[in-house]
């Protein structure tokens, strides 16, 4: 089913969590048309029953009932708590994805996107994912502030130049669905499209082995890791004494200045392309740094070779 084919009063609906913000949009509405419409209806009757002329009583003197006051009060207080805990409980929703969910990397880029897959697919202003699986998207824009944004889904975030930021979404229906980026970027910003294609589990196996690549992105990792002569200081064995990578992710890294921080995605990011940006604790900052050697898609490959080497740790490695 092509969502483009058809008008809809309202966007069409490929996710569970696109419903409960649908609902939460219709009860917002509603609520405000009951309280607004009142007024709105006193000022035309009003404007009619006391226009210059007509028969009645025009005493200015104060007038007042307190259980219509504090009604007017607290019934538009409950509502707002109400829509309050119902929108921060979707939000936490958006921001927390599953652990189990799968993860593809996106690169934004004046004026496309790019899609990694864990297992070195890439794709360029196209994403299959299956359907009924949590998705998990880390993005990272390579130029200017981009936002990817699949209206089906009710989902949209922004992709900043130097720091990841992420959205998930589970589809619960197949279908061939417009994105798009909802953030100016330039010239041929209203160009910059996506197609997200949804499938079923089975046709998304049959998909990625009929775009199977002869290394996953790790092992384009390791082939980069080699290649820029990483290997000369991180490797086992090597000569220089520089931090050893094995069992580095998720890890709490001692920092020079006395500080910590959980070495992630950005962590690892900055100390490639920011290698004295944070300096661990115990060696000299001798790194060079790669920012006009490597692109957004080459560190995302170097993170995942660097996820790979697992959690064994040397004994008297220095965090």
């Amino acid at each position: 089913m092509n969502e483009s084919t058809f008008m809809h009063f309202w966007p069409y609906q490929a996710s569970s969590y696109a419903g409960q913000v649908d609902w939460l949009v219709i009860t917002f509405t509603g609520m405000m048309i009951l309280f607004v419409l009142p007024v709105f209806i006193c000022l035309v009757v009003f404007s009619f029953r006391y226009r210059r002329g007509s028969q009645v009583p025009r005493d200015h003197r104060p007038a007042g009932n307190h259980k219509i006051e504090i009604t007017w009060i607290a019934l538009p207080f409950i509502g707002a708590m109400i829509l309050f805990v119902l929108s921060s409980r979707l939000y936490y929703v958006s921001r927390t994805p599953p652990l189990d969910a799968m993860e593809i990397h996106v690169v934004a880029k004046q004026w496309m996107w790019k899609f990694q897959h864990p297992g070195g697919q890439r794709e360029i202003n196209t994403l299959h994912v299956p359907m009924d699986r949590a998705v998990k998207l880390n993005l990272i824009s390579q130029d200017v502030i981009h936002s990817l944004y699949f209206p089906v889904m009710r989902n949209k975030q922004d992709a900043l130049p130097g720091t990841y930021t992420h959205m998930w979404f589970k589809a619960s229906k197949t279908g061939i669905f417009d994105g798009k980026c909802a953030e100016y970027c330039g010239t041929d910003h209203s160009a910059m499209r996506v197609k997200l294609v949804v499938l079923r589990p089975q046709e998304y196996e049959r998909w990625l082995r009929q775009s199977d690549t002869s290394e996953s992105l790790a092992e384009q990792g390791e082939g980069l890791f080699r290649q820029f002569g990483c290997s000369g200081c991180h490797a086992e064995g090597s000569m220089v004494r520089a931090p050893r990578l094995e069992g580095l992710y998720g890890r709490n890294v001692a920092l020079a200045d006395g500080s910590q921080v959980v070495a992630d995605d950005g962590y690892i990011r900055d100390s490639i392309l920011l290698p004295q940006k944070q300096i661990t604790a115990g060696y000299e900052p001798i790194m060079p740094t790669f920012a006009n050697v490597l692109d957004e898609e080459a560190v995302i490959r170097l993170t995942a070779y660097i996820k790979s080497l697992g959690v064994t740790q040397r004994k008297g490695d220095t965090e």
